[in-house]
């Protein structure tokens, strides 16, 4: 009852709202099968440059059938030709280059000239302006080169904790010795030194007045705890560097763990206080404990995230008890930013902790450090010579537009709408793209590597404001910075003529060869204000002969005017005062509309040159009608639509040239091959008077012969038999001179003889078998008829009425006479 009907009910709205989503589906599938041009409805050209690559806007001012609607002027540029648009009509700008910077990279060996960091060039180019379109990319190359001899920073951070006592016994010398191994390296190298221990706040140290002097037990001197000390800034002067880490003093704290974090941000961050300059950045951490990271803080009270800025005031960290250690993630940032790379030189007790922070910070590299530091210079060498062959030499991107003031700052993303893929030419020939095309591994100081990088835009990022995008190698200062400049309207926007009075009294702009209507406007020409487009006067004017239908139903009467719909099939269109006309519903041919070889106007094909017909079906070429012989159906037809009706019923075929019942060219020419080649046949009488129009090449073999497709003129093939029947075999052909040329196999080809000793054998073999079949025959019968005899004479025997045992007729022949005188003694 009522539950089957409820149950129905849904179930017919279910398949109702599945129709529904599908014809929704199929429309927007058809829609999406359109090109990109036409899809987007543009009402004007920037509109319509910014929907594709492809996309034209045809500015003529006579361009749009009646009925059309603006956005038919914006199509692919072929199709707009194809619709009898002018290319000098056609608005479709393109993108740009340009390489505004450009110095060549150094190819300076260790020992030449000394050069300024600032004048070493290890990518180029430096700067370069794009002009994108939409959709339409620019490429340019990138060159990277690994500059030899090139300028080191190297900052020595050491743990000063009670622990590392007896490893700055061995560092104080670190600085004329270290220098003395890098000059093998570079022969510019500064050096510098700080330290750390960690935060002065309880629970990391001990807060106790005589603790804060001298932290450590016994009659150890140790000096006050710090959080990160600056000793000596970046220089060239290795004595230095040992006499001012002589006079340095081990302190203490409570905990394991160190601040180091702290002292690397500040490094990091501090660059003027370091003395940074724009050249190879290394830091080398030392340590033989753990650290504290993001959090930790807490224990001591401290909940203010690290800022990531410099706070150094007389060369020591000073808001160590006032921010929280930083996160690793803000540590890598601040590393990358500032193009340093780490060298963790720890104890091999803390070698996995720090493997694993290694795989988190970009260009770094770890060593195991002695216990008493002993092996430093080695380690240093060992990790600075495996952090120069890049294993992964990779780009990120900073951007910043150019109307700010405030300096650029690094993003892992691009602004919105931009994109950019790269191929790199790495060593060894290897090409690669997409993400693997942003690295090339294990590049060593003097190669070259090659990147390819294109830039594309989807239609108007940043409305048209230009954006600096800058790409630099991980790990290095240097950078290519790019301009992007974008093309947002079409240059005939300038043009525009506000206030026009072709826009119905200057009710639009006149641009691109259409209005550009003032809101509350509509209507091609802005004659119509949008509250009064649908009155029952307008309506009355958009019927064709007072019918009751408004544009055909095929289109909507907008400001008295016929607009006509768009079709699902962009390429198909409605046009006509009244949307009466289209391009689609003409003859077709071939499963082709109007042949292919027309356009349908107004459901009537208008069709190419040397086409005709209702489906422009119908070829005026009469090349496809030329004969072998130069001549129009061979003369005996009249080409029709590219085609030969023959006039003579015997031609037949494309050009009238197949006549089945005309003496064939092998019959005709058999008995003059036949005399020429081998003296024989009807004509051997008559061969030199008869017979002398052509040619005879002889051949040993019938592969010899010539083939068709080895020609540059038909050859026939011919097989014919003599009185002897024996075959011959030849071919016939007029060549490019207009000879007739026969080539023969100068060899016939008869049939062998009978061989007649089989052949006796065979006969003498059958008749004995014969002979014997007809004995075994006759001896078979002669055995069934004695057996049949002698059944008949047992079965007579058996029927006799008479006593066979005595015979009456028998009489024997023994005669017994009794003597009388016996008496039987």
């Amino acid at each position: 009852g009522l539950k089957d009907i409820c149950v129905c009910s849904q179930m017919d709205l279910k398949l109702i709202l599945i129709s529904m989503l599908l014809g929704v589906w199929s429309y927007s599938s058809a829609q999406n099968e359109g090109n990109e041009c036409t899809i987007t409805f543009a009402k004007h050209c920037g509109e319509c440059i910014q929907a594709g690559a492809k996309c034209g806007w045809c500015k003529d001012p006579v361009f749009l059938k009646q009925g059309e609607t603006v956005s038919t002027r914006c199509d692919e540029v072929q199709s707009l030709m194809k619709r009898g648009c002018d290319i000098s009509m056609i608005e479709s700008p393109h993108g740009e280059q340009e390489i505004l910077l450009n110095k060549t990279v150094t190819n300076r060996k260790k020992g030449a000239e000394k050069l300024k960091p600032e004048e070493i060039t290890q990518i180029q180019p430096q700067r370069v302006s794009l002009t994108l379109r939409s959709g339409e990319p620019q490429s340019f190359d990138l060159k990277f080169k690994r500059a030899e001899d090139y300028p080191i920073d190297l900052y020595y951070l050491m743990d000063l904790s009670f622990s590392m006592k007896d490893d700055l016994e061995n560092v104080k010398n670190l600085g004329t010795s270290l220098m003395l191994e890098m000059s093998k390296i570079t022969s510019d190298f500064r050096i510098g030194f700080g330290s750390f221990v960690e935060k002065t706040v309880m629970p990391y140290i001990s807060t106790t007045p005589a603790k804060l002097l001298n932290p450590c037990t016994g009659d150890q001197n140790c000096t006050s705890p710090f959080s990160y000390k600056n000793v000596l800034k970046l220089t060239s002067d290795g004595s230095k560097f040992n006499t001012l880490v002589g006079q340095q003093h081990i302190s203490g704290n409570l905990d394991s763990p160190e601040g180091g974090f702290d002292a690397i941000m500040q490094v990091a961050v501090c660059g003027e206080h370091i003395g940074w300059r724009n050249v190879t950045r290394l830091l080398v951490f030392s340590t033989d404990a753990g650290f504290h990271f993001a959090g930790d803080g807490k224990l001591g009270g401290i909940v203010l995230p690290n800022d990531g800025k410099c706070h150094l005031e007389n060369n020591i960290y000073t808001m160590s008890h006032y921010y929280d250690y930083p996160s690793i993630a803000h540590l890598v940032q601040k590393l990358s930013d500032n193009n340093i790379q780490t060298i963790f030189a720890v104890t091999e007790e803390f070698q996995p902790v720090y493997q694993e922070l290694k795989n988190l910070i970009p260009k770094s590299a770890v060593g195991t450090l002695s216990a008493n530091s002993s092996n430093v210079i080695n380690l240093i060498i060992d990790a600075y010579n495996v952090s120069t062959r890049l294993k992964s030499f990779d780009f990120f991107f900073s951007w910043d537009t150019l109307e700010r003031s405030l300096p650029s700052f690094y993003l892992f993303k691009l602004p919105d709408g931009v994109t950019i893929a790269y191929t790199s030419r790495c060593k060894n020939g290897l090409i690669s793209e997409g993400e693997n095309g942003r690295r090339c591994s294990n590049i060593s100081i003097g190669d070259e590597v090659m990147f390819t990088i294109s830039v594309t835009s989807k239609g108007c990022p940043k409305q048209g404001k230009s954006e600096t995008v800058k790409i630099k190698p991980l790990g290095f200062t240097e950078e290519v910075e790019i301009i992007l400049n974008f093309i947002c309207d079409c240059e005939c926007h300038s043009e525009g003529e506000e206030s026009s009075d072709i826009c119905h009294f200057g009710n639009g702009t006149y641009e691109c060869g259409a209005c550009k209507c003032n809101e509350g406007r509509v209507g091609r020409l802005c004659e119509c204000s949008s509250n009064d487009v649908a009155t029952e006067d307008m309506d009355r004017t958009c019927r064709k002969d007072n019918s009751t239908d408004i544009c055909s139903n095929n289109g909507d009467c907008v400001c008295g005017t016929c607009e006509c719909k768009k079709r699902e099939n962009p390429d198909e269109r409605y046009s006509g005062q009244y949307c009466d006309c289209d391009n689609f519903n003409c003859d077709r041919s071939g499963n082709q509309l109007c042949g292919g070889h027309g356009r349908c106007d107004c459901k009537v094909c208008d069709c190419d040159p040397m086409w005709s017909g209702n489906a422009c079906d119908c070829s005026l070429d009469n090349s496809t009608c030329m004969a072998s012989n130069k001549q129009i159906c061979n003369g005996r037809g009249v080409c029709e639509c590219g085609t030969c009706s023959c006039t003579n019923p015997k031609f037949q075929g494309p050009t009238c040239e197949t006549c089945p019942t005309c003496p064939g060219v092998c019959a005709e020419h058999k008995d003059c091959v036949q005399c020429r080649a081998f003296g024989t046949g009807e004509k051997k009488d008559t061969c030199e008077k008869d017979c002398n129009d052509f040619n005879l090449i002889k051949v040993k073999t019938r592969d010899k012969l010539p083939q068709p497709n080895d020609a540059s003129y038909p050859v026939m093939h011919c097989k014919e038999r003599d009185a002897n029947d024996c075959w011959f075999y030849y071919t016939f052909a007029i060549n490019n001179n207009t000879e007739k040329e026969v080539h023969v196999v100068d060899a016939l080809d008869c049939p062998a003889g009978p061989d007649i000793v089989p052949i006796i054998a065979g006969v003498v073999v059958g008749i004995v078998l014969i002979g014997l079949a007809l004995l075994l025959i006759w001896k078979l019968l002669m055995i069934i008829q004695d057996r049949r005899e002698f059944a008949k004479f047992e079965k007579e025997k058996q029927n006799a009425k008479w006593d066979t045992s005595q015979n009456p007729i028998y009489k024997s022949a023994v005669t017994t006479v009794v003597n009388p005188k016996y008496e039987g003694k």
